[in-house]
């Protein structure tokens, strides 16, 4: 039997881990990993006793965005299909952004695409110092959309035009600089260094944090200020520019290992 692509683990304290559990392809999300959130989540959310959850990823990187494979799996199905697969994508990071439990992210290696928002969906995010980081679905004739207003949440309009515009890569120092994460450290000292964000946690009422970050969300731009209708409409601009001729060639130059022939119109 496989194993699992998401497992998650409650101790006595209340402290869940949910660890991302496709190390063999850098833990890259396709649609049994957007479920295998989304019941972790559900599960969690009935346990009484639920304080604080650790997000990671499983072997030497934390998430490196979407399986292309699986999304150009996708791609060819129609609208209605493509259009759910937006959807339980945003609903697994808007639900990770709204959960009312602290949430802390551990990020080793790489933190692509996707990875990006759910970071970014995330109250605390502790990144070793050899994390890399990209907003990376432009090089493929996609598009960030489901994920755009936790990133501007994160780290400001203005870095989002740099770099989901450019999808370069930058590293943990220029990470925390912008705000995508809160502090750096040693690879050896990420579990240690996530254990002491916890003890802080668990020392704060739990109620009064769940308000606070109730609260907080309320007044920002990618927390529950966006209506449904604007959430609906980002969810079919990303499941349109999947079926568009740009993403086929892009996801043909993946798949090829070569540049991409952009059509530069008449």
């Amino acid at each position: 039997m496989p194993a699992s692509p998401v497992l998650w683990t409650l101790d006595e304290r209340g402290v869940a881990t949910v660890t991302l559990n496709r190390p063999e392809v850098n833990n890259a999300y396709d649609g049994a990993l957007i479920s295998g959130v989304l019941a972790a989540i559900d599960d969690l959310g009935r346990k009484p006793n639920l304080r604080v959850v650790v997000l990671r990823g499983n072997g030497k990187h934390f998430q490196a965005g979407a399986d292309l494979k699986w999304i150009n799996s996708v791609r060819p199905q129609s609208l209605g299909e493509n259009v759910a697969a937006s959807r339980a994508t945003f609903e697994a990071v808007q639900r990770l952004n709204t959960l009312p439990i602290p949430t802390v992210a551990l990020v080793q290696g790489g933190c692509f695409g996707g990875g990006t928002g759910v970071i970014a969906a995330c109250d605390v995010v502790i990144a070793a110092d050899n994390a890399l980081f990209s907003i990376t679905e432009v090089r493929w004739g996609l598009t960030a959309a489901i994920i755009i207003p936790q990133l501007c949440d994160a780290i400001g309009v203005r870095q989002v035009r740099r770099y989901a515009l450019t999808g370069e890569r930058f590293g943990a120092e220029e990470a925390r600089r912008i705000g995508l994460v809160h502090d750096v450290v040693p690879l050896a000292e990420l579990d240690a260094a996530g254990a002491k964000v916890v003890e802080q946690l668990l020392a704060n009422g739990p109620e009064a944090m769940a308000e606070t970050k109730r609260l907080a969300l309320e007044s920002s731009f990618g927390g529950m200020s966006i209506d449904d209708a604007a959430y609906a409409r980002l969810i079919h601009l990303h499941s349109l520019k999947r079926q568009s001729a740009e993403a086929a060639e892009g996801l043909a130059s993946f798949a090829e290992k070569r540049a991409a022939k952009w059509g530069r119109g008449p």
